[in-house]
């Protein structure tokens, strides 16, 4: 009778990221071969001990002891070890008699398995559960599910048992770790398996100097188990169950946390094939597959885009045989907080703190079958969510475009055959039918032939485009003027987006008409606004080849029509006579103002041979146009510019001066412009048309380059609002008034009343005067001698000042701060915030 020891295999456990090292095991296993036998074995305190009876055809007479010794177990990919080395008993032994002939080995993985705790392998032949109590009571089904694991207990599969105690650990309040699995070596087939509570064992001591935080300790030497062996009739039956912890549960509204939670819930949905089917929602599920990391993060970044936040790219594990990728995690753009610099001390503006701690995730793993699936998915956030209109402002997103680009509505024109008047006028016609309107003005035509002609097949050009658009577009408007000759003279056009910002910022209007300075250009006149940014807007344009009193009313009445009759509260445009008389009939309510921008354009060109002689002429005569709020301030400016230039003799500064009451920011106090002749003066529109605007170039490329400065000014809105959601200006001090400010307005405003004051800090109250609830203020600024005169009525709360800058802008000034100030109200009257200036101007 000749006896052999078994080949035996011992696999490492794999640890997940939820767990941490096990302790070691020592196995003490004795086999017979060709005899039959018994063996009994014990354990000191904590062991598990496991008895296996099973006849083989072919068996040894003799028995044959063999030992292994205590082996620790190393935490990576599972491994195969197939040196047995000898061993002793000791806590946390397990004794298996088994009996088996020598058998190849093999290895064998559940497919869809990950993040599972560790797994000592011990490969060995069938073991049934021997007279214990409960033997034969079979788990079918979804029955297992809500069983108390008791000896005895029969299950179907492996898979089933752990399901069985895993739901059993999730109601009692901890989580289970696959310990070590026992394997055949004949087939591979699971023999027997333990699984323990999370908290078994102990984490071996590491000394690492390097290590910043050390990771919290969750073992605690729990002895909590269930051990299953498979029966001769295929069956796994529970031969030992350790019910009791050495620690306290978890509570049930956390269990979700648990890590053997988060592995079956991902098992039971790849096992219900939900990640094949919620791709349709575009929602990420737990168990969705992807192909690759990249397609996982393009998905999630999608789905980021739709809601309202930018993914990070937070966390990555790599396999440290090839490198690859093994899991990822795609964080929200606010998760965790920033870490403390000192040099933030030293620093004048500080970043805006955008990391709050948001929880929101997306986690994959690398599974099996080379796919990447969900394994965790975190939707809540802790914080509000982009609105659609700025979402392309994102980190994460600003590849996707969420504003619809202007260009991208275009169609090339440029190659279409011109078509006679008369098919123009009767296709036309056709189209009236289907628009609803005829955008050739028959009714309103010039009497008379224009001054300027188009090219030819210009107009048919123009016409198939602006068809082209309507189609794609139906609110896209536009009209065609003919003169005597059916000939068409004068275009306009406005499209969704400006008549949208027309009514939202259509109180103040300027008719930009400054390609009369240059003779070779073309005759382009758009109407032009500014938003609650102090960015420039542009609410219509025109190609006027005619300068009549017919052209100007018909431009205007087109403008009103295309607005819904809403009329501007304020209109700045050139001098001109005829302009102002078509203003007159058609605008008889809006206030009319020469436009100081344009005053100081004209006075570029007609004094531009002042320009070589002196360097410092331009800049004294826009402090001249610009800068004198008051009418004396502003006539003796006047007059230092003339004797310093000696242009006494001017005649064209003579007759601006004749007429400085419809010009001069010192008479129009009173009137509200928005502010718009310092953004006309600071933004460069017509350079960027230049090139376009040449007589002899193409009118439909000025239309298209058109299409993209206005889609630019469209983009750096978009960035102005998300700014002013995510980034609020700097405080200069902490003044309640300040902040009710920085809340309500815009930051480019509240930079401007911010300085305001500033400003109100250094200004004295000299006198003041009651007349019932009425009181009058004489302010001014210390050390100056020029004084304000300041009301406020007691009855209403309100409060004016002769300098008129609320009037004028719509923001109040600093003499009127300091009198709030000094009759104690710190929150800034809604009254004196005009919507036109605040964060919610488009609500």
């Amino acid at each position: 009778m000749g006896c052999s020891d078994p080949d035996i295999s011992s696999h490492p456990q794999e640890e997940s990221d939820y767990n941490e090292l096990p302790t070691s095991f020592r196995l003490d296993i004795d086999v017979q071969r060709d005899c039959r036998s018994s063996k009994d074995s014990s354990a000191e305190r904590s062991q598990a001990v496991i008895d296996h009876e099973h006849d083989f055809p072919r068996e040894c007479q003799s028995p044959k002891g063999s030992s292994f010794e205590k082996r620790l177990v190393v935490i990576d990919t599972e491994q195969e070890y197939q040196s047995p080395i000898p061993s002793s008993m000791d806590k946390n032994q397990v004794e298996i008699d088994c009996k088996e002939c020598e058998t190849p080995k093999f290895y064998s993985v559940s497919k869809f398995e990950m993040d599972v705790d560790g797994e000592l392998e011990l490969q060995s032949p069938n073991v049934p559960c021997a007279d214990v109590p409960g033997a034969g009571m079979a788990m079918k089904g979804e029955e297992y599910i809500y069983v108390v694991p008791q000896i005895g207990v029969e299950f179907e599969s492996e898979d089933h048992a752990y399901n069985c105690y895993s739901r059993y650990a999730v109601l009692e309040g901890f989580s289970i770790r696959k310990d070590f699995v026992n394997k055949s070596r004949i087939n591979g087939i699971v023999v027997s398996r333990r699984y323990t509570c999370y908290r078994q064992g102990y984490r071996p001591i590491q000394h690492n100097a390097n290590v910043r935080k050390s990771r919290q300790e969750t073992r605690t030497g729990c002895l909590a188990h269930m051990t299953i062996a498979r029966q001769p009739n295929g069956k796994f039956c529970v031969t030992h169950f350790e019910p009791e912890h050495n620690h306290e549960f978890v509570a049930p509204c956390t269990t979700y946390l648990l890590p053997s939670q988060k592995r079956l819930n991902f098992a039971q949905a790849v096992e219900a094939n939900l990640g094949d089917k919620s791709g349709i929602d575009g929602v990420p599920k737990l168990g969705m597959g992807f192909d690759s990391e990249d397609h996982a993060y393009e998905f999630y970044n999608t789905y980021a885009g739709r809601v309202g936040f930018s993914v990070r790219k937070d966390y990555v594990n790599r396999s440290k045989i090839n490198g690859s990728v093994v899991s990822r995690r795609f964080t929200c753009f606010r998760e965790g907080f920033r870490q403390r610099d000192k040099r933030d001390m030293n620093v004048k503006r500080p970043r805006k703190e955008t990391r709050i701690g948001c929880l929101a995730q997306l986690v994959i793993s690398r599974q099996p079958d080379d796919r990447y699936r969900v394994t965790h998915f975190e939707e809540k956030h802790n914080h509000e969510l982009v609105a659609a209109c700025r979402v392309h402002m994102l980190r994460s997103q600003k590849r996707l475009i969420a504003a619809q680009v202007f260009e991208g509505d275009l169609v090339d024109c440029s190659n279409m055959q011109p078509e006679s008047a008369s098919e123009l006028i009767r296709k036309t016609g056709r189209d009236s039918d289907n628009h609803g309107y005829d955008p050739i003005d028959y009714k309103n035509k010039l009497p008379f032939k224009c001054m300027r002609g188009m090219r030819e097949g210009e107009s048919a050009r123009l016409q198939q485009f602006f068809q082209s658009k309507q189609l794609k577009n139906p609110s896209f408007f536009y009209a065609l003027q003919p003169d005597v000759d059916d000939q068409v003279t004068n275009v306009f056009w406005v499209d969704t987006k400006m008549a949208m910002d027309y009514g939202d910022f259509g109180d103040v209007i300027c008719f930009d008409t400054t390609y009369r300075l240059q003779k070779d250009t073309q005759p382009f006149t758009p109407f032009i606004g500014i938003n609650h940014h102090k960015q420039m807007l542009i609410f219509g344009a025109a190609l006027l080849y005619d300068e009549s009193v017919e052209s100007y009313k018909w431009l205007f009445q087109t403008f009103l029509e295309a607005m819904s009759g809403k009329k501007p509260k304020t209109i700045l445009t050139d001098q001109d006579a005829l302009m102002a008389e078509a203003i007159d009939k058609v605008f008889p309510e809006t206030l009319h103002r020469i436009c100081v921008w344009h005053v100081y354009q004209n006075a570029l060109k007609q004094l531009s041979y002042m320009f070589a002689g002196s360097g410092s002429f331009i800049n004294d005569l826009s402090s001249c146009l610009f800068d004198h709020e008051d009418e004396e301030d502003f006539i003796n400016a006047w007059k230092v510019l003339l004797d310093v230039y000696g242009l006494w003799e001017n005649e064209w500064l003579h007759e601006m001066f004749e007429y400085r009451e419809k010009w001069a920011t010192a008479y129009g106090r009173h009137i509200f412009c928005a502010d718009i002749k310092a953004v006309l003066l600071h933004e460069s529109f017509t350079e960027n048309l230049r090139k376009y605007l040449k007589s002899g170039s193409d009118v439909l490329l000025l239309c298209k380059h058109l299409g993209k400065v206005i889609n630019d000014w469209h983009y750096k809105e978009l960035e102005g609002n998300y700014n002013m959601h995510h980034h609020l200006p700097e405080l200069m001090g902490d003044v309640i008034l300040l902040k009710h400010a920085r809340n309500m307005y815009t930051p480019m405003i509240f930079e401007l009343f911010q300085q305001e004051y500033e400003t109100c800090l250094n200004i004295i109250v000299n006198q003041c005067t009651q007349t019932g609830p009425l009181f009058e203020y004489k302010v001014s600024i210390y050390g100056q001698p020029r004084e304000y005169m300041v009301t406020f009525d007691s009855s209403t709360e309100t409060v004016a000042c002769n300098c008129m800058k609320f009037e004028f802008m719509g923001v109040l000034c600093s003499h009127a701060l300091k009198v709030l100030d000094y009759r104690n109200i710190k929150i800034l009257p809604s009254k004196y915030i005009l919507k036109r200036w605040s964060k919610d101007a488009r609500v």
